[in-house]
């Protein structure tokens, strides 16, 4: 039994390598009749499905392959992942998976899909597969995401970029027209008045109103699909189309992005602004001054300004920072809330307030030249806080 053994191993490991080798090059040879498309999936329900999603799909039916290279996916059992997930330092992933099952995950989602195949060489279709074959390595495979900057999107678009050099051309002027902020081309896929809209314009700082080039259009899925078909490709000095088919594979009916008036921000906001105006005249006319109230706006305000602050300096979210909505949302109003609560407070806190009238009115100025844009659903908010503060330094000058 052992004499058999030992006759076997070289003839077992010589088939093993074999079967190995014959594998390794099934998984990195193309046929000639192989295609590869940019896959673009319309925007889902959920508010991070808003913007769309793409993909690079290798489909080779000679060598029994079809499949789907996707830069959007993280790991959920990644070590600490909501804390990474808030600092900005969650490390997405590019996956590879059979294109079928990729498919029918967004279809069933009820979302479209179209499919742009590109006009390429069989060897620059291969430079580009073993590219991302390369780039799908566990030690190459993920990468810091960013919104604007380096997601699934832009993945793509740098990857055609890279491995088709200066051939690659894009008509901008055809796929970008009109050049937009971040923050406007982030709005034009959601409704002003929903939370999503809102919480975004909350979060995120100045440095998104800077208006984007027509390259950085592309952090958005549907901006890559419009500049593959303003794309042309110039080989000997002949010019053609980077696409050379385009298919609808799934047609769906867009999500609304509505909210229900009642319970919607904007709404709500006002709702809060008459309840905090009404409060106001009431107290105007006893004299008084309802002190929960100012200790209900100095804590709240107080609260989001310090979620801001963090957002600003303990992440790395770039586009967090310069957040100016840190004038109406002062930090430091979450020390003064109890201060603000006392039926004799010190005399300077009517200074204070003061100064956070001049910061209202900074703000205003920051919205009116076009500093940063604030979601416009705080509007009645932010006029009945102002005029809550007027009151508040009048009434503390009155007493003696």
């Amino acid at each position: 039994m052992k004499h058999n053994l030992r006759l076997h191993k070289p003839l077992l490991t010589l088939l093993f390598l074999l079967s190995y080798f014959a594998a390794f090059t099934q998984i990195n040879t193309l046929g000639q009749d192989a295609q590869i498309s940019i896959i673009t999936i319309g925007p889902g329900k959920q508010l991070y499905d808003s913007f769309g999603h793409n993909a690079i799909r290798v489909a080779d039916p000679s060598n029994g392959k079809d499949l789907a290279f996707n830069y959007g996916t993280f790991d959920f059992n990644t070590p600490n992942f909501y804390i990474k997930f808030a600092q900005g330092k969650l490390p997405y992933a590019l996956s590879v998976a059979p294109y079928d099952s990729f498919l029918k995950n967004y279809i069933a989602e009820k979302r479209s899909v179209k499919e742009q195949i590109l006009d390429l060489t069989y060897g620059e279709k291969i430079t580009l597969f073993e590219y991302l074959l390369n780039n799908a390595q566990p030690s190459n495979r993920e990468y810091k995401y960013d919104f604007f900057f380096d997601n699934c999107a832009t993945r793509i678009r740098d990857v055609l970029a890279l491995n088709l050099g200066s051939k690659l051309s894009y008509q901008k002027k055809q796929y970008a027209p009109d050049l937009f902020s971040f923050r406007e081309l982030i709005q034009q896929r959601l409704h002003w008045n929903s939370w999503g809209s809102v919480g975004i314009d909350i979060a995120l700082g100045a440095v998104i109103d800077r208006t984007a080039k027509a390259w950085e259009h592309q952090f958005l899925p549907d901006y890559v699909f419009e500049s593959l078909n303003a794309a042309t490709i110039t080989r000997n000095n002949t010019t053609t189309a980077l696409i050379k088919e385009q298919t609808t594979i799934n047609s769906a009916t867009p999500w609304s992005r509505g909210t229900s008036f009642l319970l919607s921000p904007f709404f709500i906001f006002l709702m809060v602004a008459i309840g905090i105006v009404y409060t106001t005249l009431n107290d105007t006319k006893q004299q008084k001054r309802s002190r929960w109230l100012d200790a209900a706006l100095f804590f709240v305000t107080g609260v989001v300004g310090v979620l801001l602050l963090l957002l600003w300096f303990a992440t790395d979210h770039g586009a967090t920072s310069t957040n100016y909505n840190i004038l109406w949302a002062f930090p430091v109003n979450l020390i003064f809330c109890i201060l603000v609560s006392k039926k004799s407070p010190k005399k300077w806190l009517g200074r204070y307030l003061s100064f956070l009238i001049i910061l209202l009115i900074l703000m205003g100025v920051h919205w009116f030249t076009g500093v940063q844009v604030f979601a416009p659903a705080l509007l009645p908010l932010l006029i009945a806080i102002g005029i809550r503060y007027i009151f508040i330094v009048r009434l503390l000058k009155k007493e003696p």
